[in-house]
């Protein structure tokens, strides 16, 4: 109990100096949804392992850590070190270092600018729309997040707009001499009949030190459109990176979200749709990559809220080392989504027997003409494949790549042609090459049998 009341006032003085610095710049109402946000954190504080959505990752690392808030301007990112990280042919990008908006690094459009630009404009829509979605009372990174909401990305798409390049934005959190913490926080409306594609990348730039991003994206859909968002996490090893995409879909919406998680310490996807119209489709496609300590915590929530929609979940993880994956997906359907199809699919590789797994798919259905399915594998690479590329000329390191890509091109195939998937392509790519050359990539167990479940 000590240590938890420490933690809160470690917080609640970030809070008290946050709210006296900004006071004077925000609107009434912005100041009472951040006030709101931070009294639900103060009530529950950090989840545990007693609870059911948290069970398989221990946050205690994370909650004993003394984070600050980082302060604007306080570190300098030039063009060229920014270029480390650009997707050819976009129709914007906005660079965030340490969540604060960097203008000198950034392209803003019609359609995309930076979010505190808009809290002044007393015609904006974000009054409307900015914390509606969210379930701050569920879930305590949503609601700490919302108290210390100060900037991110604000898209708008407008009716029947026509976005043909994507919209690139880059969270860049930088080495300090103490912990530091951003929250940044993202909302995106794009109208009926409209179109975009959205990449949201979060990196590291310098020595490693602890660091804590934890992220919001409220996406909402119109009747009709069509919406892509990929989320690429590839920060150091000392970073807890918590990110949440909540999306709210209208009448005949498609939306997919495809998420790579690549890097960071400790890493938790948060995704949530919320089919809201009929004849919405949702796609949910991911790929997790773990090596050394890395915990990568997938955690997915699918609501089917009306009738004749569908959705697809595909994850794909790999883990070597000590690594440890979660895939938690949970779909459901409530008492009016009649005619729902709603599929789940997790596949898992292990790489050697230290890695870990744990997988939990989930149905809830309330409505009584519906088709759903889960299912999830787990298993390691096949050496009789391993042996049959050698016996073709080809390297042991080349083929367990080859097999790697193989496995993690399920994911990326169904991202879109075009410069998001080549660039997505070229980070996966660096990342099994790696893996392919380690010298423990390799199960001490000679044969494990895949187990398979799938429930209809």
């Amino acid at each position: 109990m000590a240590v938890e009341l420490a933690q809160l006032e470690s917080y609640l003085e970030s809070f008290t100096r946050f709210t006296q610095q900004r006071s004077t710049q925000a609107p009434q109402w912005l100041r009472n949804l951040r006030e709101n946000a931070f009294a639900r954190f103060c009530k529950t504080g950090f989840p545990t392992t007693r609870e059911e959505d948290w069970r398989f990752t221990n946050l205690a690392a994370l909650a004993r850590t003394p984070f600050q808030l980082a302060l604007k301007d306080a570190v300098i990112v030039t063009q060229q070190q920014a270029a480390n990280w650009q997707i050819e042919n976009v129709a914007a990008r906005l660079v965030f270092i340490n969540g604060h908006f960097a203008p000198g690094l950034s392209t803003v459009s019609e359609q995309a600018g930076n979010l505190r630009a808009e809290f002044s404009n007393e015609h904006s829509l974000v009054a409307h729309h900015l914390g509606r979605y969210l379930n701050t009372e569920r879930d305590p990174f949503c609601a700490l997040n919302t108290a210390f909401a100060e900037d991110g990305a604000y898209i708008h798409i407008r009716r029947g707009s026509v976005v043909d390049t994507p919209i690139h934005l880059l969270f860049i959190s930088t080495a300090s001499e103490v912990p530091l913490m951003t929250h940044p926080r993202n909302l995106v409306l794009v109208e009926d009949q409209a179109q975009v594609s959205i990449v949201e990348e979060y990196v590291s730039l310098g020595e490693e030190t602890p660091a804590f991003s934890n992220a919001v994206t409220e996406l909402v859909a119109g009747g009709d459109s069509n919406v892509t968002h990929m989320l690429i996490v590839r920060e150091h090893a000392q970073t807890f990176n918590f990110s949440t995409l909540r999306t709210e879909q209208a009448r005949g919406a498609n939306v997919s979200s495809h998420s790579l998680l690549l890097g960071g310490g400790l890493v938790r996807n948060n995704v949530h749709p919320v089919l809201a119209g009929e004849g919405g489709e949702c796609l949910i496609n991911g790929l997790f990559i773990g090596s050394g300590h890395q915990h990568l915590d997938n955690y997915m929530l699918v609501e089917h809220a009306k009738p004749h929609c569908a959705s697809r979940q595909f994850y794909n993880g790999i883990l070597d080392e000590q690594s440890h994956g979660v895939f938690h997906g949970r779909i459901i359907v409530h008492k009016d989504a009649q005619k729902t199809d709603a599929k789940q699919t997790n596949r898992n590789l292990l790489l050697c027997d230290d890695a870990q797994i744990d997988t939990k798919p989930q149905l809830e259905i309330y409505a009584d003409d519906v088709k759903c399915t889960h299912g999830a594998t787990i298993g390691q690479m096949e050496e009789n494949a391993i042996f049959y590329l050698q016996s073709r000329g080809i390297a042991e390191a080349e083929a367990r790549r080859l097999l790697l890509q193989a496995f993690a091109g399920e994911c990326l195939d169904r991202i879109q042609n075009g410069p998001v998937r080549a660039y997505t392509q070229a980070a996966v790519e660096a990342r099994l090459f790696a893996l392919a050359e380690a010298p423990h990539t390799r199960s001490t167990t000679s044969t494990r049998n895949q187990n398979w479940e799938e429930v209809g």
